[in-house]
């Protein structure tokens, strides 16, 4: 062997036993599901505690925006000039400064399109084909980048971002302005989607026009990721700091504004009878107050005035801005009264087709929003809040959202639509709360806004209407999710543009766990301490996962790491069973009891089937042909009882204290029970106990259970009557993915399966919707049909 294959060989050799080396480290390595969190979260320092709250030196950077824009109704534009000013309070000195120009998304070589995968199939619309060779140009049109005197300031635009230069750098404390000029043409939401855009009206020749996203912004400088700058692909939402807006918003006269904060020229804008309504609905707290009616609308969709107004509004420590506007509008409003007495305008705009139900609805959700999100969390901070109606969109923004919900032309409309509407509303008023006040960073992690949120709606839901028809929250709504096929499942902690089935990543499981936190493993009382204790360590600041996480667990002394492990960084899923149940009973020693009881074992025991046939077949057997064969044993009765057996029972009475006479005499039934976690996710056990007297008992053990052994489980329950059957997880609470094997005795399940036909959920035979149903069937009855 030459000197070259030798040292090969050795090396071989080495990297062979560095491989196996390894391969048993790692296995010998702690794997214990309730091993500590130290790993995956970040170390605690001056600006983020141990505890989940604030540092002592905790900071964050302030951007303060001057904005003028006018809507071009004729050619379906912005028009926009701002000037930021921007504050550096961090520790560090600032080279550049980033900003995001979110409208680049829609630009001819967006990203977005790039990396959108797409294939063909045998059957396409025009649509999908036209997907397939996007033609509309909406990115920002940039004119200038300038200085607050107006000298050229170096810029470069990477994609949906934007690196501006000052002239030196921006150290800790100082501020800089500057000033950009754009333009963009606004996306037809109805044929490319988009969370801001406008939707045409076809019958009357009209706009209506929800707009966000529409000017350079600052992105967040952070002690967690320095600039947040991630490019913007249309999944991970927005992460911005805070700061003071002034914008001025040019529209067609007879058009109607609603816009992030308050209106700050009213004399200018509304007539006098529009100001007095204004403080009318101020002091409402049951019914709406209708400022522009819908006969009022109607009117103004015909005018079509060529003149302008510009409405002007401000906005203090907020993280955006957005607005709506169209001469379609009908205008309602209501008090809202909070826990310190101050007054919050609850509001709606919407177009004449979202009525009955707009008019009706809209308003007073709002409403009841701001009164269970603020119950739960802290008194809503800002003086307004809207909901816009916008067809096919639910989308959130500083004291305005623009929420889908439409009837049908003749005033009816389904179940569906109609908890639909509430619910969104529900769900994007609810987003003032987080991230637009919790200012979380939603580029990074989608849950910590949609997650949270989607929980907050749910109980915010169930006190509307009882039993209301949720989407989210309870348990066994995630269970067909979280058994699905584990290549299309991300984890909760992962990246908001690389996650599957994102609604129910983002919105339905951190909204599953954070119930499941509530009711079962917190309970309610504790769960909100801590819950209400994060949003007021966090509103107006920008809380990280780690902060959330580390605060639910200070605010409640009950350690979670085991949870936030399973639920939110694997995808395992819920699935434990009962393995096996024995029954046993302690032997008291009294032979008459204990005799009897093995006598009534052996009559009720199955017989073996030789023995069954033998009685009928064999019609004498030779002991009983011939008698000289009996025996003693022929017919001895080992269950009789002798008064040998009485006294040794009285002998081993007598060696026990009164103490163990009790317990042997308590007649006590002990149920060892065995389960086995198929699922993975370690979960408590929470059993009910159904007896044979009728009676039942729960009994609910914490998922610690698990600690020593993450597969199999045993423990032997004590009752003083026997119990006729058991089930595991009764209440559906912990989203248990497989129930066929919650019993004992096993139960056999029944599988439904449908003929012939499907039923269509909102349409009968006659193509109505049961409200149109109704007023069929009422009109027959009246003889009017």
């Amino acid at each position: 062997m030459s000197k070259k294959q030798r040292l090969f060989l050795l090396c071989t050799i080495l990297l062979a036993s560095s491989g196996l080396l390894f391969a048993q480290q790692e296995e010998h390595t702690n794997k214990n599901k309730f091993r500590q969190l130290y790993q995956e979260l970040p170390t605690p320092n001056v600006y983020r505690t141990a505890s989940g709250a604030p540092g002592h030196l905790y900071w964050q950077q302030k951007a303060d925006y001057k904005i003028s824009v006018e809507l071009d109704d004729e050619q379906q534009r912005i028009y926009g000039e701002e000037v930021i000013t921007y504050h550096n309070n961090s520790p560090d000195p600032l080279d550049y400064l980033w900003v995001q120009l979110d409208q680049n998304r829609r630009a001819k070589d967006s990203d977005t399109y790039k990396t959108n995968t797409s294939e063909m199939s045998d059957s396409m619309s025009l649509r999908e084909l036209k997907e397939l060779e996007p033609d509309f140009d909406g990115g920002f049109k940039l004119e200038y980048v300038q200085t607050a005197n107006g000298e050229s300031l170096p810029y470069h635009i990477v994609k949906t971002m934007m690196r501006v230069d000052p002239p030196q750098p921006l150290m800790p404390g100082e501020k800089f302005s500057f000033r950009v000029k754009w333009w963009y043409n606004v996306n037809d939401r109805m044929e490319i989607g988009g969370r801001s855009g406008y939707e045409y009206f076809r019958e009357d020749d009209n706009y209506l026009y929800t707009i966000a996203q529409f000017f350079p912004r600052m992105a967040v400088y952070n002690d967690v990721e320095g600039w947040q700058n991630k490019q913007f692909l249309g999944r991970g939402e927005f992460t911005l700091p805070f700061g003071d807006y002034e914008v001025s918003i040019t529209v067609p006269a007879d058009h109607y504004v609603a816009a992030t904060g308050t209106l700050q020229n009213k004399d200018e804008i509304l007539t006098r009878k529009q100001i007095e309504k204004l403080e009318q609905a101020r002091r409402e707290r049951n019914t709406p107050v209708i400022i522009v009616s819908e006969e009022e609308a109607r009117a103004n969709e015909k005018e079509k005035s060529a003149s302008k107004k510009t409405w002007k509004f401000k906005a203090d420590n907020v993280r955006d801005f957005a607005f709506a506007s169209s001469r379609k509008f009908i205008w309602d409003a209501m008090g809202v009264e909070m826990s310190d007495g101050n007054v919050v305008l609850a509001m709606s705009m919407y177009p004449k087709e979202g009525n009955p139900l707009w008019g009706m609805y809209s308003t007073k959700v709002v409403a009841h929003t701001l009164k269970w999100y603020s119950h739960y969390t802290f008194d809503y901070p800002y003086p307004v809040a809207w909901s816009i109606n916008a067809k096919q969109i639910g989308m959130e923004y500083p004291m305005i959202c623009f929420n889908f919900g439409r009837p049908e032309k003749d005033g009816t409309y389904t179940e569906r639509t109609k908890y639909g509407m509430i619910g969104v509303i529900i769900h994007e008023v609810g987003h003032n709360y987080f991230p637009m006040i919790v200012n979380s960073d939603e580029r990074q992690w989608t849950w910590m806004d949609e997650g949270l949120n989607s929980f907050v709606q749910y109980l915010t839901e169930q006190q509307w209407e009882r039993d209301y028809p949720s989407r989210r929250g309870p348990a066994y709504k995630i269970v067909d999710y979280m058994k699905g096929d584990k290549d299309k499942i991300s984890p909760i902690m992962t990246n908001s543009e690389s996650i599957f089935q994102f609604g129910n990543n983002a919105y339905g499981k951190p909204a599953t766990a954070l119930n499941i936190l509530r009711e079962t493993i917190m309970g309610r009382e504790l769960f909100d301490f801590a819950f209400k204790t994060y949003a007021n360590r966090w509103k107006f600041k920008h809380p990280s996962p780690a902060d959330f996480f580390r605060t639910m667990e200070d605010a409640s002394a009950i350690d979670l790491d085991w949870f936030w492990r399973g639920w939110f960084f694997t995808t395992d899923h819920v699935d434990i069973g009962i393995e096996g149940v024995k029954w046993y009973r302690a032997d008291t020693k009294n032979p008459e009891v204990e005799n009897s009881i093995a006598r009534e074992e052996l009559k009720n025991a199955p017989r073996n089937i030789s023995s069954i046939r033998n009685e009928k077949e064999i019609e004498k057997t030779q002991d009983e042909i011939d008698a000289e064969l009996r025996d003693f044993y022929t017919d001895y009765d080992p269950l009789a009882v002798s008064i040998l057996d009485k006294e040794d029972y009285q002998k081993y009475l007598s060696k026990l204290n009164p103490k163990e006479k009790e317990l042997l005499m308590a007649g006590k039934n002990y149920y060892e029970l065995a389960f086995r976690n198929i699922g993975g996710l370690v979960m408590p056990i929470i059993l009910r106990f159904e007896f044979t007297d009728g009676t039942s008992e729960e009994h609910r053990i914490p998922a610690e259970i698990w600690r020593l052994n993450q597969e199999r489980a045993t423990k032997v329950f004590v009752t003083g009557k026997e119990i006729s059957r058991i089930i595991l997880d009764p209440y559906l609470e912990t989203a248990d993915t497989d129930t066929g094997n919650n019993y004992f005795p096993p139960r056999q399940e029944i599988s439904r399966f449908e003929l012939f036909r499907k039923k269509n959920e909102r349409w009968n035979e006659e193509g109505e919707n049961p409200m149109q149903r109704a007023r069929r069937a009422r009109s027959k009855v009246e003889g009017t049909h």
